[in-house]
């Protein structure tokens, strides 16, 4: 005869129960504390510094505000789209082929409708008429860089509207004259030549640039043409033949300018007749065609008091009687280097003239430290650019 023992269950004691809440409270309470410091790292890393708004000019009763914003080297989109949704704007984004980030313009949803969107790839286009003996389309490199073009119309007044492009422009002047071509063709096409134009992005040149003198209709300086001579060279991304010099190409994610400020030139060879490279003039003549455009901020800081230490005229040797020199001192400044390549142009219509009424203070360069990113200042190694614009309603000629 076998005994069956049972086993009592499991009974803790008070102090046990005791000694387990406390660490589950305890356990509890560093959760919540991490918890707490992330939310606060969280908040650091968006924390940026604190722009101070120049009230410029006011705006007529009867002018328009436009609520608009275009950026570059866009990604993680499936992050930023909603993101954007929820603030209240629609988006049109574009990149180039095999490209790992891409050029977005967002608008106020209650204030804008897209009438029209347009991509141009600068690879492809043409600077001269075809079927003469030198190449139409005169490229210097292949970058597959794109333009984002967009006509928006105010909601509450159809016959109002603007034309807003944007781009990440390789530094070669061609590509600045063809952007602001299509944005003019553009506009056309569409019948809305009383309607401004705002040409906005990276342009990867500064305001001595002779892109940037042929932009806003600066003559050229001597010293600017050495600049234009010294660039008409073809890469190995347009001629195979080339010999590779080094081992350093242009990728798919570069944008062939600010990987390279110095601008130093490899695996590439002079540029002959037959490669269709533009003249000086003939360049002039390209710009000149389109119209002349405006920097917001060289126009806006122009009227600023006590402005001097941010702009950039003393320091890049511009004086006053050209253009430029207004513009922001800084707009890129990483570790290895620093200079003004982000601008926010204009291309008035006839008898429509823009009044710039306000501008985001440039960030001064006591604040800047070592370089960009810097948490607490900027997230990105480029300062962003804000303009309030007005201009005067476009007449209803409807019966």
């Amino acid at each position: 005869m076998s005994e069956v023992k049972t086993k009592k269950p499991y009974q803790p004691t008070p102090e046990q129960i005791a000694q387990a809440e406390a660490r589950r409270i305890k356990k509890a309470a560093q959760k919540e504390a991490q918890k707490e410091k992330e939310r606060q790292e969280q908040e650091e890393r968006g924390q940026i510094f604190p722009r101070e708004w120049l009230s410029i000019d006011q705006p007529e009763p009867e002018s328009v505000t436009v609520k608009v914003m275009t950026w570059n080297e866009v990604d993680r989109t499936e992050k930023l789209f909603p993101v954007l949704e929820k603030a209240g704007y629609s988006h049109v984004y574009a990149a180039g082929p095999r490209k790992k980030h891409g050029c977005l313009i967002a608008f106020k949803k209650d204030l804008f409708t897209l009438l029209s969107h347009k991509l141009i790839s600068y690879d492809d286009l043409e600077v001269r008429k075809s079927g003469g003996p030198t190449d139409s389309r005169g490229s210097s490199f292949r970058t597959k860089n794109i333009g984002n073009l967009v006509a928006l119309q105010r909601t509450s007044k159809l016959q109002d509207g603007v034309i807003v492009a944007t781009s990440h422009l390789f530094w070669h002047p061609s590509q600045a004259a063809i952007i602001l071509r299509e944005v003019v063709n553009f506009r056309k096409e569409l019948g809305k030549e009383d309607w401004p134009c705002v040409i906005a992005g990276d342009f990867n040149f500064a305001p001595d640039d002779p892109a940037y003198s042929l932009l806003v209709g600066n003559g050229i300086l001597p010293e600017q043409s050495k600049r234009l001579a010294s660039s008409r060279v073809v890469h190995v991304t347009i001629d195979p033949s080339v010999p590779v010099t080094t081992n350093k190409m242009m990728g798919d994610d570069e944008e062939g300018g600010e990987t390279d400020p110095d601008r130093i030139i490899t695996n590439a060879r002079a540029a002959v007749e037959a490669d269709g490279l533009l003249t000086d003039n003939e360049l002039a003549d390209m710009f000149k065609s389109s119209g002349t455009v405006f920097s917001t901020y060289d126009r806006g800081l122009r009227l600023c008091e006590n402005i001097e230490e941010f702009t950039c005229g003393a320091r890049l040797g511009i004086p006053p009687s050209r253009l430029g020199g207004y513009d922001p001192v800084w707009t890129s400044y990483t570790h290895y280097w620093k200079t003004v390549l982000d601008y926010i142009f204009v291309l008035e219509p006839a008898g429509y003239p823009i009044t710039v009424n306000g501008l985001a203070k440039p960030i001064p360069t006591t604040h800047l430290g070592p370089g960009l990113p810097q948490k607490g200042i900027c997230g990105s190694d480029h300062i962003s650019l804000c303009a309030e614009l007005s201009w005067r309603e476009t007449p209803d000629t409807s019966p």
